[in-house]
């Protein structure tokens, strides 16, 4: 148990400060989009699916290691409550159109890129099968 929380711990950090840094690196976009939030957690969701595609099928990365990356580095990476709470105060600052927008384009393109991630890991571990 103690040795889990250390790999969930060493993926957390880094996790963390890339989602700081992108969300200072990355502007609003306009009518006060919360781009920066709306990147990480779609970047997120296509390196999850691709991820968890990958990672179990392949045996080399130990399950330690899966939670590291997948729970430690992408749970922190990304941001549901950040989410959340920009829709809310966009909400409350009257841009309720952007508000659906950004749910939306959450919703849709986390989606969308989850699966895309889910096809692009079933594709690299067949190209892997083949070059083997």
């Amino acid at each position: 148990m103690v040795r889990n929380l250390l790999y969930l711990a060493l993926g957390a950090f880094p996790g963390a400060l890339c989602r700081y840094g992108l969300t200072l690196a990355v502007p609003a976009g306009t009518g006060g989009l919360p781009l920066s939030i709306l990147l990480i957690n779609w970047a997120g969701c296509l390196f999850l699916g691709w991820f968890f595609a990958v990672s179990p099928k392949s045996g080399r990365i130990p399950a330690r290691v899966r939670l590291m990356i997948g729970t430690g580095f992408t749970g922190t990476f990304t941001t549901f409550s950040a989410f959340t709470v920009d829709s809310v105060k966009l909400l409350e600052g009257g841009e309720a159109g952007t508000a659906l927008l950004y749910m939306l384009l959450s919703l849709a393109g986390g989606i969308a890129l989850s699966a895309a991630g889910v096809w692009l890991g079933k594709r690299t571990m067949r190209a892997g099968r083949a070059a083997g």
